[in-house]
């Protein structure tokens, strides 16, 4: 370990390979024999290490006190052994006698010092790739598909690997080992984990963050690229769905246009690269019953309510555009609120009319009864909880499609309900099941 002729050579091609500091290696390299003589000599001796460029080896200096009596030979030495070394010693002077005799440290000594150097060089290459990539943070990096572990992908970027977890990586499409990928850089670390998530890892990746779809437009829009156009929010449902709002600082310049590109060539490019993710393209407005209307297309909005204080909105929409307006398993409407971060309620026009109702909202009084019951029996021409815990039990079964005991216990809590000030009629829908035509959404989906 000391005195290798080499020594020199390899701290040389170490630092060209890893980019480390050659003076951080150095020190590294001289902790670790500073350690490993400890190990062997003790720690009471007083001992120096320096790396020699000239005879490219690793020299260990012992410095003891010039006394006249030796008590201790590992801290004195005699003033005759020490005129020895040097004619001119003198007692209490701190001679310093290079230690010839350590080429082997033993096992012990040996490991300790290959310990603190991998430590040291692990200390160091984390700096290097903090340096390397900190200002690379919130941006697109390409890599190669290294291994896998535990379902996380180890991404390898050239210099260092990164890792993008289970979480990260859209549900639709597997990668193989050794292919091509685009990610977003979301973490760079200093420091890394022990222990728990993510452990070892200093750079984390990710496929599935709004940002991610954010970047990919503003590689592919130079308009987006010059802040010509702006995107004002996004949301994802990834590998399924997403939602981005645009909008232009210049009145001839169209933002949805810019993004979706000629023929659809950009928004194309970006949705291959998310394997086809649907996206829509929404212009953004400061106006939110607008914005609304806008990111709830392509259905058509006949009123929204707004309680600013809440941050809620009462969306009506045609009975014919209700599906359309919440979207398969509510995926539409709930985009649409988190685009916006207001919680959105969709209802049918004919369930709106329904809640003007006072007579339908004593039947939502009754304990039990949600809106789609509700709108099946105002539908069959009970209008109200009297009516309701007054009529017949077989035909509640019916319409209810419950038991006779459940039945009866809930015309017993329609009869609690105080009747309305001015009932009112029915509507007329006899025969029809309203429940199919009402719904309601918000961020967490339909009711």
């Amino acid at each position: 370990m000391v005195g290798t002729e080499n020594l020199k050579r390899i701290v040389d091609q170490i630092c060209r390979d890893k980019g480390i500091d050659r003076a951080l290696l150095i020190d590294a390299i001289e902790e670790a024999v500073r350690s490993a003589v400890r190990k062997k000599f003790g720690n009471r001796r007083e001992i120096e290490v320096q790396f020699s460029e000239d005879l490219g080896e690793v020299e260990v200096f012992q410095y003891r006190t010039v006394v006249d009596e030796v008590y201790d030979e590992e801290t004195e030495i005699s003033l005759e052994e020490a005129r020895r070394l040097d004619p001119e010693a003198e007692l209490d002077d701190d001679l310093g006698e290079k230690l010839d005799n350590i080429a082997d440290l033993g096992r012990i000594a040996a490991q300790s010092a290959k310990q603190v150097i991998i430590h040291r060089m692990r200390d160091a290459e984390r700096d290097v790739i903090f340096d390397m990539y900190r200002d690379r943070e919130g941006s697109i990096v390409n890599g190669i598909v290294q291994r896998f572990e535990r379902g996380d992908m180890i991404i390898n970027l050239g210099r260092t690997d990164a890792i993008l977890p289970r979480e990260g990586q859209i549900p639709k499409r597997s990668y193989k080992q050794g292919d091509r990928i685009r990610a977003y850089l979301q973490e760079v670390r200093r420091e890394v984990r022990e222990s728990g998530k993510f452990r070892d890892a200093q750079l984390i990746l990710s496929r599935t963050c709004n940002e991610f779809l954010i970047k990919l437009f503003e590689m592919e829009v130079p308009e987006i690229a010059e802040g010509i156009v702006k995107i004002m929010g996004a949301s994802r449902e990834p590998g399924f769905r997403a939602k981005i709002a645009v909008s232009s600082i210049e009145s001839d310049v169209d933002p949805v246009g810019a993004c979706v590109g000629l023929k659809g060539s950009r928004v194309q490019n970006v949705v291959q690269e998310l394997q086809g993710e649907r996206i829509d393209i929404v212009p953004w407005s400061p106006d939110p019953a607008k914005y609304v209307y806008n990111a709830l297309a392509p259905a058509e909005v006949s009123m929204v309510v707004i309680e600013d204080e809440r941050k809620t909105m009462l969306v009506v929409v045609p009975d014919d555009q209700l599906s359309l307006a919440i979207g398969r398993q509510g995926q539409n409407v709930r985009l649409a609120s988190r685009l916006l971060n207001w919680k959105i309620d969709v209802k049918s026009e004919t369930r709106y009319t329904n809640l003007e109702n006072a007579s339908y909202r004593s039947l939502l009084e009754v304990e039990g009864v949600d809106e789609g019951l509700a709108d099946r029996l105002f539908a069959a021409g009970i209008a109200s909880a009297g009516l309701l815990a007054g009529m017949e039990t077989e035909k509640l079964m019916a319409l209810a499609r419950l038991d006779e005991e459940k039945a009866k216990a809930l015309q017993e809590k329609a009869a609690l309900v105080q009747p309305p000030e001015a009932p009112e009629a029915p509507a007329a829908a006899a025969g029809e099941d309203a429940g199919a035509d009402s719904a309601e959404a918000s961020e967490d989906g339909p009711a």
